[in-house]
């Protein structure tokens, strides 16, 4: 069924919500794309083209880089090792698309180490589908941490200079790459196209981010900078993620309401034994259902709202129209309808005699225009939004990774289900050994209950549900099943060596800050 919808009618994306695409999301690319928009203050400066064999980089063009600076004396051995060097440069320097396959594989960037690395890329592959915009607009829930973050990100570099500062402590890795782009022109256009300054419509998850970032940035003198911006990737793919969930659970409800200040009232059961076959993976599995099936119903609240900015004339640049435009759908004056039914009839009219009786029936139980015509769009682009959301949800949830909270067999029987990557937990626990004075951090010891409460009270994980509402009046399966995920989360928490129980007082069973950090 080919129903001819108008450009404005068939796009879904509206910045005032998520401005991301529903596309398959890689966060190295995100990240990149975050660096040149720290850089440029939210603006997406465009590549300037280059020509002729200069147009595409490739590890043979670093290599000659590396050569030339070995010969100007700013490196040394690099060509006595070719080898080495070359696998250096594979595996901490660059990141690739297709990699390891030989005949396809394609240098997208420069690794995100160091704020400057977007300047060394090859832009088709590294796409981040406006992805590096949201980061960017929910650091702006905290100015103050944004700049820290960039502050952290730009160490080594001398921005008024553009030379490597004398005397910094920077990794290997970090030196190299700014070493390849001291010598390269920023190759950008400034752009008209500024990343407006949109309030995030979740403020209360994006300042739950800024806070995550700032208590990562507490340890940024004593952990490796590689494994900070590791821990920073991390919890970034995983707050995009939450943040898009809890879109995904409250937003139609903002419709229903005609406000947003409906409260992201969203929380999941995690499977922390990583068997499918555990009590626990069923629960866990059910909750990632309730999200799947909740998706249809956000689609179609962003269509609405798309549908309610056309009518009003508004654009997507200011937060202020998103209210306008829920409270229209709440409130619908006597001439919306008139306006909606010139909508239907135009689409209507495209249709073939087929089709028609197919959409009349379809939309029977509609009472009114404007539902008919949003059917006839959700008819023509859900399904193909549905699919790629749920790619979208599997990357920035980092589905069968470590830095993940989401897996997924290759059966019907082993379906999606949270669960807790060991590097994902590694970093939140980082997070949450510290504790505030209200102007510094130090860290703390904490029980494995604390820890568990911590999880659920900051982010809406549940380990151990027990307690919880909906698991009140629990079978005995449930309470066997929560018990075995505690253990099992235990035993997680050994493996990262974070928890050690040597000893049968309870009292001597905690979990342990890997870094010092105490106020003086």
């Amino acid at each position: 069924m080919a129903i001819k919808l108008n450009k404005d009618e068939s796009l879904f994306r509206n910045e005032l919500i998520f401005t991301a695409d529903a596309k398959a999301v890689n966060i190295d690319n995100t990240l990149v794309n975050l660096f040149m928009l720290l850089k440029h203050n939210g603006i997406r400066p465009k590549q300037r083209a280059r020509a002729g064999s200069n147009s595409f980089i490739d590890l043979e063009t670093l290599k000659r880089v590396f050569s030339k600076l070995e010969e100007e004396g700013s490196i040394k051995g690099f060509n006595d090792n070719p080898d080495a060097a070359e696998l250096w440069m594979r595996s901490n320097l660059v990141n690739m698309v297709y990699r390891g396959n030989l005949d396809k594989e394609k240098i997208s960037s420069l690794r995100p180490i160091h704020l400057e690395s977007y300047r060394v890329r090859n832009a088709a592959n590294t796409r981040d589908y406006n992805t590096a915009d949201q980061v960017y607009l929910m650091l702006g829930a905290n100015p103050t941490v944004r700049e820290d973050l960039k502050s952290f990100l730009m160490e080594g570099w001398d921005q008024t200079t553009s030379k490597i500062n004398s005397g910094n402590h920077l990794d290997v890795d970090s030196l190299g790459l700014l070493h390849i782009i001291k010598n390269v022109k920023p190759g950008f256009l400034e752009s008209s196209s500024s990343l407006n300054q949109i309030q995030p419509l979740l403020l209360e998850q994006a300042e739950l981010f800024c806070d995550d970032v700032r208590r990562l940035l507490v340890y940024k003198r004593l952990i490796p900078r590689n494994v900070l911006i590791d821990y920073l990737k991390t919890i970034t793919s995983f707050h995009l993620s939450i943040y898009i969930q809890k879109l995904i659970h409250t937003l139609p409800k903002m419709v229903e309401k005609g406000n947003d200040t409906v409260r992201a009232d969203w929380n999941i059961v995690v499977d922390a034994t990583d068997d499918f076959e555990s009590k626990i993976a069923r629960i866990s599995a059910e909750d990632a259902d309730t999200l799947s099936n909740n998706v249809y119903d956000y689609i179609k609240a962003t269509f609405q709202i798309n549908a309610a900015l056309r009518r009003l004339k508004l654009d997507k640049t200011n937060s202020d129209n998103l209210r306008r435009a829920m409270e229209l759908l709440k409130e619908k004056p006597q001439d919306f309808e008139i306006y909606f039914e010139t909508q239907w009839d135009n689409l209507y009219s495209t249709l073939d005699e087929e089709d028609k009786d197919l959409i009349s029936d379809m939309v029977k139980y509609e009472d009114t225009y404007f539902d008919r015509y949003i059917e006839l769009i959700l008819k023509a682009r859900g399904n193909y939004q549905f699919r790629y959301h749920m790619q979208l949800f599997d990357n920035l949830s980092q589905k069968n990774n470590e830095r993940g909270f989401l897996a997924q067999g290759r059966g019907r029987k082993h379906p999606r289900r949270y669960v807790l990557g060991t590097r994902l937990l590694e970093t939140l626990v980082q997070i949450l050994v510290l504790e505030s004075d209200g102007s510094n951090f130090q860290t703390r010891t904490l029980s494995i209950e604390e820890l568990i409460q911590n999880i659920r009270d900051r982010y809406g994980i549940i380990i151990n549900g027990l307690a919880e509402d909906r698991f009140k009046d629990a079978d005995l399966n449930t309470h066997l099943a929560f018990k075995e995920n505690v253990e099992a989360f235990k035993l997680k928490l050994r493996q990262i060596g974070f928890y050690n129980d040597l000893s049968d007082a309870y009292i001597l069973q905690r979990i342990r800050p890997r870094y010092e950090l105490n106020v003086q």
